[in-house]
């Protein structure tokens, strides 16, 4: 199947640009209750996935044995901006397990949070580990690495982290991964289809309904990112925006090359989609009219508006907008 037109832009009177994707809507029992395009596509889901790639972390007691509270559930799911309120936390975090930030393996790159970068370039000082947006997800992987006793290199795909991680994965998308990747931030990124990145997050919605303690792993996650949804991005962010807008009521998430997933608790229903073309515009715009439509965000609110609506220019004329393409949400 071809991936389905879901979200143009226009100006004036004619469509300028159009974004074509695949997208699924889950419910708690892992069937398609909608689709569009080919909901067997297999995409690389990158940090979409970070709360299944959490699910060890908690499910295995490392996160009680350490104490680890919500704030710090939700940012091993983030993909944060390296504000103080991020960064502060993971050295604090670090810090708790006797580590430091010579022991991740993310790598470092320029914070995205206009504060922190300003002040790392006006004082001439380069970025660290701590500011790459993966590292909470890495500090869970150390937390989850000393409570096993495992060896230093947690993103090997041979390490027991990444076993573990596999191993969840595979069984909360309900498929046997064709392979991985490997992620701006070292780690591996296990392929899937939109159909089992859907029922993934479905399996998150509906977790309250299921006995075990994966089950219960997966609601605290759920439940960290909803109350805290500056942990999972920032301020400005998609995410964080999206999330304070609908109230706590649903827990969202983005991945790189145009991927996001949502987690609706009340309808028990999961989503997940995937713009080709990998815009990020695309794919903010088609999670806010999924969630439109299934009745959890308000079109009228700013942070929708933001991301599907009108467009103006530097003199503040309106020029055109993004709109959905006809026979998408």
């Amino acid at each position: 199947m071809e991936p389905a037109p879901m979200i143009e832009l226009w100006r004036g009177d004619r469509c300028e640009s159009a974004h074509l994707g695949h997208a699924v809507i889950c419910d708690a029992g892992g069937d398609i209750v909608e689709a569009w395009g080919d909901p067997d596509a297999l995409i690389y889901p990158r940090s979409s996935c970070k709360m299944l790639q959490a699910l060890p972390l908690v499910e295995s007691g490392a996160a009680d044995a350490v104490g680890l509270d919500a704030r710090r559930l939700a940012l091993a799911c983030a993909s944060h901006s390296g504000a103080a309120i991020h960064t502060d936390t993971v050295r604090g975090w670090l810090d708790g397990l006797g580590l430091a930030e010579a022991d991740l393996r993310c790598g470092s790159h320029m914070p995205s949070d206009k504060e922190a970068m300003k002040g790392l370039m006006c004082s001439d000082t380069s970025p660290c580990q701590i500011h790459n947006n993966c590292s909470g997800k890495h500090a869970g992987f150390l937390t989850l690495t000393k409570h096993l006793g495992a060896g230093p290199e947690y993103v090997d795909l041979a390490h027991p982290v990444q076993q573990a991680v596999r191993a969840a994965f595979e069984e909360v998308t309900g498929e046997a991964s064709p392979g991985n990747g490997i992620d701006g931030c070292s780690a591996p990124n296990f392929a899937t289809s939109i159909a089992g990145l859907g029922r993934a997050m479905a399996y998150f919605a509906g977790a309250d309904g299921k006995a075990g303690a994966r089950a219960a792993a997966a609601a605290r996650l759920r439940d960290a990112m909803r109350a805290h949804p500056e942990m999972v991005a920032g301020e400005g962010r998609a995410c964080t925006e999206l999330m304070r807008a609908m109230g706590g009521r649903v827990a969202i998430k983005t991945g790189a090359e145009a991927v996001f997933v949502a987690i609706l608790p009340e309808q028990r229903l999961g989503i997940a989609l995937k713009i080709v073309d990998g815009g990020t515009r695309a794919a903010e715009a088609a999670i806010t009219a999924l969630l439109i439509r299934l009745g959890v965000l308000d079109a009228a609110h700013p942070a929708a508006l933001k991301r599907l609506g009108p467009e103006r220019n530097w003199r503040g004329i309106e020029t055109g907008g993004l709109r959905t393409a006809p026979g998408f949400a």
